[in-house]
């Protein structure tokens, strides 16, 4: 289900102002769809993956995607676009700019001034430009539920369970 509103300009446009109100959206390709922090930067989703970054198995350069961006207010899906993902190499022309943009907005990561050195080293930068196609906006969302069962994952919460204080008395009270 591809729709295209009349006016290209709007469609850009839209997708810009969601993108840099929101700092997470999710991008689909081969069939899965993963959670990604983002930001927007010269008209494009820039994004960080693999190494202690956010996994983004399988997500070859040039490929096409589709990003769903929702609304920062009440968190529902509000465009699904489709872009074209590409690599973008440490020392090229485009490396200094885009992680640039990327390193204020990186949460917890343990040492901004070095953040973009170690992505060169372990991770991937990429740049998703938009093609000017829209899946879902609004007034034309699917009525899908889009649902997904959760990635595996090495992690667990599996383990004794934390000890409370001031725990409520389950007892009841003597009456006489």
């Amino acid at each position: 289900m591809t729709t295209s509103a009349p006016d290209p300009d709007l469609n850009r446009a839209l997708i810009a102002e969601l993108a840099r109100k929101t700092g997470v959206c999710w991008v689909r390709y081969d069939g899965g769809t993963h959670a990604v922090w983002h930001v927007w930067h010269d008209d494009a989703l820039c994004l960080v993956s693999g190494g202690e970054e956010q996994p983004l198995p399988g997500l070859d350069d040039d490929a096409r995607v589709e990003v769903v961006l929702r609304s920062k207010d009440n968190g529902g899906r509000l465009v699904t676009w489709v872009g074209t993902a590409s690599v973008v190499p440490p020392g090229s022309e485009l490396w200094e700019p885009v992680t640039a943009a990327l390193v204020p907005d990186r949460l917890n990561a343990p040492d901004l001034a070095t953040a973009a050195e170690g992505w060169a080293r372990t991770s991937v930068v990429r740049r998703v430009v938009p093609t000017g196609e829209l899946v879902e906006s609004p007034g034309a969302l699917s009525d899908e539920a889009h649902r997904a069962t959760p990635l595996p994952t090495p992690a667990t919460t599996r383990g004794a369970l934390p000890r409370i204080l001031h725990r409520r008395v389950k007892r009841r009270p003597k009456l006489s």
